[in-house]
C-alpha cells in the first residue's frame, strides 16, 4: 500500500462529514473484532473498513462518470444511487490510495450488496457496516446477536432487514442482494 494507515485515515476522513467518519471508525472497530473472531486478516479488515465509504459523499455525476469511464459495473446505474459508492470506492482504493490487495478491493466493492460466494473478508466488512456501534435502526440488535452466532447468520439478518425495508417502501431491490442472501442460506 502506498500510504501508511495514518495517512490513509487522514486522507479518507477529510472527504466526509464528521458523522460519517465516526461511522467509519465504528466499522473499523467492528471489522477488526469480527476478523479476529472468525479468522479473517484483521489488518485487511481494518484497511477495507477505512476505505469502505471513501466515495459515499462524491457527487452522483462524478460517481457515474467513474463507473462509465472505467468500464465498471454499469448495471449499477440502473439501481439505487446508494449502491454506487461501493463500486467507485473499490476503484479509487486502488487508483488513488495504492491498494493492490484484491481481497481488500473486493470487500469494499461488495460491502453494500454482498455477492454470491462472498469471501471471509467480504462477509466481515459487510457485516461490520451493519452492526457498528453507532448504528441505530429497528432490528440492529437482532443482527448483532446473529453476528455473534456466525457471519452468515448475521449477514442473512442484515440482508433480511434491508430487503424488508425496501419492500415496505415499495422500492426496487438490487437482485444481487437477494442472490447473496440466498447463497448464505445455502451455505448453512
Amino acid at each position: 500500500m502506498a500510504l501508511s494507515r495514518e495517512e490513509l485515515i487522514q486522507a479518507v476522513s477529510a472527504q466526509m462529514p464528521a458523522k460519517r467518519w465516526k461511522h467509519t471508525q465504528g466499522v473499523m472497530e467492528s471489522a477488526v473484532a469480527l476478523a479476529e473472531k472468525y479468522g479473517a486478516d484483521p489488518v485487511k479488515a481494518d484497511v477495507a473498513a477505512i476505505l469502505h465509504d471513501v466515495a459515499k459523499y462524491w457527487p452522483v455525476a462524478e460517481m457515474e462518470a467513474v463507473i462509465r469511464d472505467n468500464s465498471l459495473n454499469v448495471e449499477l446505474l440502473q439501481h439505487d444511487k446508494q449502491l454506487w459508492h461501493s463500486e467507485v470506492g473499490a476503484f479509487v482504493a486502488e487508483r488513488d490510495y495504492g491498494v493492490s490487495d484484491s481481497e481488500i478491493i473486493e470487500a469494499i466493492r461488495w460491502h453494500t450488496s454482498g455477492r454470491v460466494g462472498m469471501s471471509l473478508l467480504d462477509k466481515v466488512v459487510c457485516l461490520a457496516d451493519y452492526i457498528e456501534p453507532g448504528r441505530d435502526f429497528p432490528g440492529v440488535e437482532y443482527i448483532r446477536e446473529q453476528a455473534q452466532r456466525s457471519l452468515e447468520e448475521g449477514l442473512i439478518a442484515g440482508f433480511d432487514s434491508t430487503i424488508s425495508l425496501l419492500l415496505s417502501q415499495r422500492r426496487v431491490i438490487y437482485p444481487l442482494t437477494v442472490l447473496s442472501r440466498n447463497d448464505l442460506i445455502a451455505q448453512l
